[in-house]
């Protein structure tokens, strides 16, 4: 009801009612989008399968994600991943930029699908092409705090109609 004071996010929740952010485990999220910069899906998926394959335990169906163990940085306590759920997402954001690898993108969106904090707005080409054509004059109010949410309508919508 919200989004819909705005006529992109009205017709963007219409057409996708049932669009969902996902709730990811925050280390898994955090190392799968370090991983993700500059590569396309099949080698994303390569490199995470070698990854749980190095690192991660054997299972039945497989090998798991590797646990923060094998992490130094982060074991260090130079960033607690425990304690950015307690942080507002600003400073959330700038506690994540400490590790190597995290700008801005890849902190929001480990916000926004490992902590689900809603109001990370994630930006790549595609949202910032959606801003430039749809948001001129910057984002509407109504999305104010569900930023992150109102990112996926808009980036499910903008493939849809090739925006």
């Amino acid at each position: 009801e919200r989004f819909s004071k705005d006529e992109h996010m009205r017709l963007a929740c219409k057409e996708n009612p049932g669009i969902r952010v996902l709730r990811q485990e925050p280390f898994e999220t955090l190392i799968s989008f370090i991983i993700s910069q500059n590569n396309n899906i099949k080698r994303i998926t390569g490199i995470i399968d070698r990854l749980c394959e190095s690192f991660g335990e054997k299972t039945e169906h497989g090998y798991a994600f590797p646990t923060l163990d094998a992490v130094e940085k982060l074991n260090s306590t130079e960033v607690s991943l425990d304690g950015i759920n307690a942080m507002d997402t600003d400073t959330a954001r700038e506690e994540l930029k400490k590790i190597k690898g995290v700008g801005n993108k890849v902190a929001d969106c480990v916000l926004l699908f490992g902590y689900h904090k809603t109001d990370a707005f994630p930006r790549d080409v595609w949202i910032k092409r959606i801003e430039q054509k749809l948001y001129p004059d910057g984002l509407p109010e109504c999305i104010k705090g569900n930023e992150g949410i109102a990112q996926q309508y808009l980036f499910d919508y903008a493939r849809t109609h090739e925006i």
